[in-house]
């Protein structure tokens, strides 16, 4: 197999956030009134320190002479209406943005289990189910908690402070450039910031990818670790990825994370600034003590916004890495189309299967499969032997369609695969392979999968017949035990779960990839007999390392380096004292 893909340097945040705002285009009638809310919400707090101005002013005005209770009172009733106003609006637009976001991480994730099924098996070659299990679930949720969170309160910040900068102005412009000098340093420092810090939130994301692919590969093969006593190298691959994890993580930690006390000390900076120079202002008659304070509110709705915009700007930071990475996936390249094209009948096949001149290579360097022709007629048993990356497999991925063949052509019936569609070839063939699948559901809906309408009596005669039926009623439940860590079947049990349920389907063709291996011999003698009735009146394909268990087929096919080197059948093919006869020798070498 091709080696794994190197992590791909990061795109720029401008292209990847560009991708994810056409993406959420469709939530606009949701989202417009949603930053519409946020900013009536922003103007209504912004309104407030105005206020507090003039009764700051009116309070100071009546030390002498007497407060006006009443013009309080009303200033103070106008201020409780546009505070609370301000605090309905803002739960408004966040209830929005939570629907829109929900709504959008359903879609994104939605949109990735159907591009799962499109992309074709090479993509998986190169990069591990662990890597696209974190595009799934922790990218998903980066821009999600973006959309729900950031999005949000950026647009309330930029207004806040874009109003509260009118506001100053409005109030007294010589206050105003105090407290807006007072800020450039911020912002200064702010882009400084930002400008170096992107790089290491696309590695942080990268690496929790690669990650969540080692520990899926090491959890997977937890056994073979043990058995090979290969701990201490996982443990150190995975203190590999974890320390460059870890220093990405603290890099784009530390430099984001200098924005709120620096955006702080900017605020604390103009607090002191707006009162000495209002002091000074005040002493020369030219503003009241009201402005001062309203100026002390003033600097809190500028500075604030600063260090949240910040925030939010850290936060698209993480989210163009995460959303690079579920585009980069969503825009993988599909496996062609297939429309207009021929449709075989199951029911109609004969059975006929020919390979014409077939050569194949997974990485478009190393050819596996090298001028592969054969011919099998309908109702043979095919067996496909030979050593280990001969191309046994491969030809087996080639004829389900699982792979384009790059020269020569797979006839079915006379009628090639490229005229047909993968769904139709998938629907002509049942598959027993090596590598057993059991999800977790009763053992009932194990065997029936995706076959509904077979009874419940026809699956135990199956089971019966394999010899599963025994240990099934065995159980605490029987057929409805639902198979989990307390409840689980040994790799041979599966093996023969897997077979029963091939043996539902009535289908032409059947394919037995090493469907044996994990059973001992007095099962293998049960499966044996199972596989006969199994292989009546259908073409079969077997492919076996154990020979014993092909000695009745039609045709045996002998391969080494993606070539047919041998073929006939048993008897013939032990006659030529060849390469199948050395094969079968040393299997069933006599002892005297």
């Amino acid at each position: 197999m091709p080696r794994r893909k190197k992590i791909e340097k990061p795109k720029d945040l401008k292209t990847s956030l560009s991708k994810l705002f056409k993406y959420i285009k469709r939530y606009l009638p949701l989202i417009i009134p949603a930053v519409l809310l946020a900013i009536a919400s922003s103007v209504l707090s912004i309104i407030g320190p105005d206020k507090l101005k003039d009764i700051t002013d009116t309070i100071t005005k009546g030390i002498m002479t007497g407060i006006d209770l009443d013009k309080i009172k009303e200033i103070g009733i106008f201020l409780i209406i546009i505070y609370s106003l301000s605090a309905i609006f803002n739960y408004l637009q966040g209830f929005i943005m939570a629907t829109v976001t929900n709504r959008c991480s359903r879609r994104m994730r939605r949109e990735i289990g159907e591009k799962i099924n499109k992309i074709p098996l090479r993509y998986f070659d190169k990069n591990s189910y662990g890597d696209v299990l974190s595009r799934v679930t922790n990218d998903v949720d980066t821009i999600a908690m973006t959309l729900n969170q950031s999005l949000g309160n950026l647009v309330s910040s930029i207004t806040l402070f874009i109003g509260a900068l009118i506001m100053m102005f409005v109030t007294d412009y010589v206050m105003a450039f105090t407290a807006i000098g007072a800020s450039l340093i911020g912002f200064f420092i702010m882009s400084l910031i930002l400008k170096n810090s992107q790089k290491y939130f696309n590695r942080q994301q990268q690496e929790l990818g690669s990650l969540n692919g080692h520990i899926e590969e090491i959890y997977g093969g937890h056994n073979i670790v043990k058995v090979y006593n290969a701990t201490d190298d996982a443990k150190e691959k995975f203190d590999e990825i974890n320390d460059r994890l870890y220093i990405n993580n603290r890099k784009s930690q530390f430099l984001s994370g200098l924005m709120p006390p620096i955006m702080g000390f900017i605020g604390n900076f103009g607090y002191v600034a707006v009162c000495v120079v209002g002091a000074l202002l005040v002493i020369n008659n030219h503003i009241t003590f009201g402005v001062i304070v309203a100026f002390m509110i003033y600097i809190r709705l500028f500075t604030n916004p600063l260090t949240q915009i910040a925030q939010g700007l850290t936060s698209l930071q993480s989210t163009g890495a995460a959303a690079e990475r579920v585009f980069a996936f969503l825009e993988e390249k599909e496996m062609i189309k297939e429309s207009n094209m021929k449709v075989l009948d199951k029911d109609k096949v004969k059975g006929n299967i020919e390979f014409k001149n077939i050569e194949f290579s997974y990485d478009d360097e190393n050819i596996i499969i090298k001028n592969f022709s054969a011919k099998a007629k309908a109702g043979q048993k095919i067996a496909i032997v030979g050593p280990t990356g001969a191309g046994k497999t491969t030809m087996v991925n080639l004829l389900m369609k699982f792979y384009d063949i790059k020269k020569g052509d797979i006839l079915i019936d006379g009628v090639s695969i490229h005229d047909l569609t993968r769904e139709n070839i998938h629907n002509l063939f049942t598959m027993v392979l090596q590598d057993t699948w059991v999800f977790s559901g009763t053992i009932l809906e194990n065997i029936k999968y995706n076959n509904k309408e077979i009874s419940d009596e026809e699956v135990k005669k199956v089971c019966k017949i394999v010899g599963l039926d025994h240990y099934i009623k065995s159980l605490s439940n029987g057929y409805n035990t639902v198979l989990n860590e307390s409840e689980s079947l040994s790799q041979g049990q599966k093996q023969l779960l897997t077979i029963a349920r091939a043996m539902l389907l009535d289908k032409p063709f059947l394919i037995l990839d090493e469907a044996t291996s994990s059973v001992d011999t007095r099962t293998e003698e049960l499966v044996q007999e199972a596989m006969d009735k199994l292989t009546e009146n259908k073409t079969s394909f077997i492919i076996a390392h154990r020979l014993s268990t092909i000695k009745n087929a039609d045709l045996i096919l002998v391969m080494k380096d993606g070539n047919i080197i041998e073929q006939g059948n048993h008897k013939e093919l032990l006659k030529k004292k060849g390469f199948y006869a050395d094969l079968y020798n040393s299997q069933f070498e006599k002892t005297e």
